[in-house]
């Protein structure tokens, strides 16, 4: 059996899949908390994350952890894990969402030489989400725990430093720091002295590991303290979208994937880098070796759940009251922009409830265009990818909001593609499982590619599925036109 880990920003997951009856045996997560302050701050203590673990690993059977060959871990992308030469965290991880880092973003760009030579060289502008602004927002706010830093780890790679002792990144995880040239997947030099000017980073950067690779071995004392056979491999893991396209069985060109989680990604894999010049598609590696241009929005089912909560509306009852309201909310648009905002840029940005009257502010209404906002954000990308010459003729869909049927029928409709789910929907935690599947049987001698594999152990779940329906497919091509005009308008209020 195989152990997949998924470090989130709500919480760490833990599950055991087992390849001989093709199922996940055992799912057991732990919430976490989440430091917010109202200037963009959104910080974890690493500490939380074994905490959680520690309980995850404590819910899982002692039969099933005896059979574990291999573990893989995924984690949320463009974390700052700063460590000392002892290997202690020096400072909260800064995270993802966090957009306290906008000064820092304009310090380091400017020092490149401008957003289209970071596009250029690198693959992709500084962004407040990135790791590259938090390095120097630590420089900038905490002088003494920077003179210290020693190496800088994303949380997947933490985690495979606690149950391993090595410290290492991997390539696809590593090009959402806005340090890597995704075309060559190394340390870009130019970047890291733009970074800090004064002292050379590079060697505070671990080394990057192959894809189909071991980075160490489980050691014994974490193995007694989790319940684990000790000595077993630990494969190189990955961000939780890289994670999530193996979990997804997209690791061949041709396929897409949406996540609707907190955050909401669009993703493709492809056998050639994919560099946006107006940098609005994120030009990453994949975790198997190629590359996954992705689009991330910082708020999906950030959305529905605040809208949801606000109105006291259980989960099925959110589902009926959606259903009874037409495509387009009946003129309400929402721009939920509550974390700021990454696509659009809008680090700044708020949410905003706009074309309300008398007659259409209501509860439903507002809850539906709540969905129908997350999906317009993400429909952005499926833009950027066909002006990049991407076919695309179908998603596959995974995450928390994937469960709603009503959302997989938007997601149809505003594509304008079918929608597909798998009958194991655990997305970015199976993946790390799959993963650390995949080198046990490389190490065994199976020659068979990544994509054969996971075709292999992934089914599809044919009733959920959905195909566009005409008459909503209309309408929403005009609903979504409106989206882009309301947040064309809006823009220079938080610019």
């Amino acid at each position: 059996m195989f152990l997949g880990i998924d470090v989130g920003t709500q919480s760490v997951k833990a599950l055991i899949y087992d390849p001989d009856s093709r199922r996940v045996v055992e799912v057991v997560s732990a919430p976490l908390n989440l430091i917010s302050k109202a200037d963009g701050t959104r910080e974890q203590l690493a500490q939380w994350w074994l905490e959680a673990l520690g309980r995850c690993l404590l819910g899982l059977s002692n039969t099933h952890k005896s059979g574990i060959e291999a573990v893989g871990v995924s984690g949320q992308q463009h974390g700052f894990v700063p460590l000392g030469a002892e290997g202690q965290v020096l400072a909260p991880v800064k995270l993802w969402c966090d957009t306290a880092t906008l000064a820092e973003c304009e310090q380091i760009t400017a020092n490149f030489g401008g957003r289209e030579r970071c596009i250029s060289e690198v693959g992709n502008p500084i962004l407040p989400g990135y790791t590259a602004p938090k390095v120097r927002w630590l420089k900038n706010h905490r002088s003494d725990e920077y003179a210290q830093l020693a190496t800088i780890l994303l949380p997947h790679d933490y985690i495979n430093y606690y149950l391993t002792g090595e410290r290492t990144m991997e390539c696809g995880d590593a090009s959402g720091t806005g340090m890597l040239d995704v075309r060559q997947r190394q340390w870009h030099a130019e970047m890291l002295h733009a970074i800090d000017t004064d002292r050379d980073l590079s060697s505070t950067l671990p080394s990057l590991a192959q894809p189909d690779s071991a980075i160490g071995q489980l050691r014994a004392d974490v193995a007694l303290e989790l319940g684990l056979p000790k000595g077993i491999p630990v494969a190189c893991g990955g961000g939780d979208n890289m994670m999530a396209a193996i979990g997804t069985g997209n690791v061949d060109a041709g396929r897409m994937t949406v996540s609707l989680g907190t955050s909401g990604t669009l993703f493709a894999s492809t056998a050639e880098p994919i560099v946006d010049p107006q940098g609005d598609l994120a030009a990453f590696c994949s975790s198997t070796g190629g590359w996954l241009p992705l689009l991330c929005t910082m708020n999906c089912t950030v959305s529905t759940e605040l809208t949801r909560q606000l109105f006291q509306v259980g989960l099925e009852a959110f589902e009926r009251c959606v259903d009874e309201v037409p495509p387009g909310s009946n003129g309400v648009m929402t721009l939920p922009f509550f974390n700021g905002e990454r696509s659009p840029n809008l680090p700044q940005g708020k949410a905003c409830l706009l074309g309300l009257d008398a007659t259409n502010y209501t509860q439903n209404n507002l809850l539906r265009s709540a969905m129908e906002a997350a999906t317009y954000g993400l429909r952005t990308g499926l833009d950027v990818f066909r002006q990049q010459g991407c076919g695309i003729d179908m998603l596959r869909v995974t995450g928390g909001g994937a469960r709603s049927g009503t959302w997989r029928q938007i997601l149809a409709d505003v594509f304008d593609l079918p929608v597909e789910v798998q009958t194991i929907d655990e997305g970015a935690a199976l993946g790390a499982a799959l993963q650390a599947m995949w080198l046990v049987q490389g190490q065994r001698g199976r020659t068979d590619s990544l994509q054969a594999l996971l075709d292999d152990h992934l089914e599809l779940d044919p009733t959920r599925a959905c195909v566009p329906k005409k008459e909503s497919v209309q309408a929403y091509d005009q609903h979504y036109r409106n989206y882009l005009r309301h947040v064309e308008v809006v823009t220079p209020l938080y610019a």
